[in-house]
This record gives C-alpha cells, structure tokens and sequence, in this order.
C-alpha cells in the first residue's frame, strides 16, 4: 500500500505574495495618468536639445558661410590685383620697348654726333696746321689754335707733359711756355682731365705751401670739393722721407681725383692756356 505525502501549504498563497490586487490596479491607472505628462515633459526636452543643437549648428554654418564669403572675397580681390598686376606687367612691357628703341635712337644719334665732333677736331687740327706752316710754326695771335703736340678743350690748350718734374720746376715750366700749372674749375673740366689723365700722375696748379690754405696758383682761394679728392685727402702727412714740411702740392691720381704730395716729387705734370 502506497502512501502519498501532501505539503499543508496553500500553492496560491505561495507564489503569489505581491500587493493585493486593489493596490496594483492603482499604481497603474496612476502610471497611465501620468504617461501622456512624462511623454510630454520627454517629447519637450528632447525638443530643447533639438533646438539648442540646431541653434548651435545654425551658427557654425553661418559662420562658415561667413568665412566662404570673405574667402570668395579675397579671392575676388587677389583676382582683381592680379588682372591688375598683369595690366602693369603688360605697361612696363611696352614701356621698356619703347624705352629700347628710344635709347637705340639716342645711341645712334650719340654716335652720329661723335662722328661729327672727331670731324670738327681734325678739320679745326687741319686749320691749325696749315695756320702753323703759314706762320713759319708759330701759332697766329687770336687764331684760337693749340701749339702743336697740346690738346684743345674749351677755350683752352693743355699740356700733357711726359717729363718728371717737382712741382716748382712744373710751374715754372709751364710759365716759360706763356702757361700755367692748370687751373681745373668746371665740372666739364674735371672729366676732361679724369679721361685724359687716367693711369698717371700729374701735377696741378694746387697748393697750400704759401699760406697754409689750398690756393690756385693764380693766387685764387681754393674751395674745398671732397668729391674730387681720393677718401682720407688731404692729410698732409710728413713721414714721406723727403725733407722738411708736410704734402703741400696736389696732384690728379691715377683714377682722375686729387691727392697731396711733397713738392719734391718728380711727376708728369699739366699745363693750360687761353686758346
């Protein structure tokens, strides 16, 4: 015979211990009365995330457009200065062609006008002569020619010796031959002397042994242009070896501008003389 046990407990009343079921059917009409609020309170948040996020979207992109604004304006501008720059390029161009052929006429005119200047100096060389072998080789009073082996420029002859002297002996040369040691005052003078005496020495009619202060040797009070004297001249320097006193005769250097220099020194020197 078989025995059946049975637990003395109620199956219902075991699995089933939440709140009575009164109290659950509050809770949920309460959470269905809420929900269209909570719904609401959600759908409203998220629509103030929404619009912040699209506020601050809306800004990037205006900004953005801003810079693609600015940006297709300086794009614009550069465009515009470059058309512009091209324009110029263009002008300069035409500018610098005529500029060429302006300077190829002048080129053309210079030499056309050289031609004529080296045709007078031998036509006014060739007068000279024939004056000369008229005149038994002196040179007629008033004639405006220059003594054979003398250069003519301006209104004056010069004299380019090929003998050393010290610079009294120049002087007094130049004397003896009814000149002077030369007297350079006009820029036009300058640059006939630069071109004609470049590579040597020559002694001019500079001094300041007679009174301390430079002066032609006419006694004309020198004024001073340090564009014709070489940098650091005159500086009357008196270690030269060559007996008492400083450098007080001037001579032109070998690139056309003044130096001062003991007058004992032996040097080519330059003589000038009314035409």
């Amino acid at each position: 015979m078989t025995t059946e046990y049975h637990d003395d407990v109620d199956d219902n009343s075991f699995w089933n211990k939440g709140p009575p079921l009164s109290a659950r059917s509050g809770v949920s009409r309460l959470i269905r009365r809420l929900f269209p609020f909570l719904t609401a309170a959600a759908i409203l948040i998220l629509g103030i995330a929404l619009g912040a996020s699209y506020s601050r979207l809306t800004s990037r992109l205006w900004s953005v457009e801003q810079s693609v604004s600015n940006m297709s304006q300086s794009l614009s501008s550069v465009e515009k200065l470059t058309a512009d720059a091209a324009k110029d390029v263009e002008r300069l161009k035409f500018g610098v062609a005529s500029a060429k052929d302006e300077l190829r006429s002048t080129s053309e005119a210079l030499k056309q006008l050289a031609t004529l200047d080296t045709i007078s100096r031998v036509v006014a060389s060739l007068q000279c002569s024939v004056e000369r072998i008229i005149n038994n080789g002196s040179r007629s009073v008033g004639s405006g020619c220059c003594p054979l082996d003398w250069q003519s420029f301006g209104s004056n002859c010069y004299f380019f010796s090929r003998s050393l002297l010290s610079w009294h002996n120049a002087r007094d040369w130049c004397n003896g031959h009814e000149s002077h040691l030369a007297i350079i005052l006009t820029d036009e003078e300058w640059d006939f002397l630069k071109r004609e005496s470049l590579g040597a020495f020559f002694w001019v009619g500079l001094s300041d042994e007679r009174t301390g202060s430079w002066e032609w040797v006419n006694r004309t009070p020198y004024v001073m242009n340090r564009r014709h004297w070489r940098p650091g001249q005159p500086d009357s320097w008196t270690h030269h070896g060559l007996g008492g006193g400083d450098e007080d005769c001037a001579h032109v250097h070998t690139d056309g501008r003044l130096n001062d220099l003991h007058c004992s020194s032996r040097l080519r020197f330059l003589c000038q003389k009314h035409a």
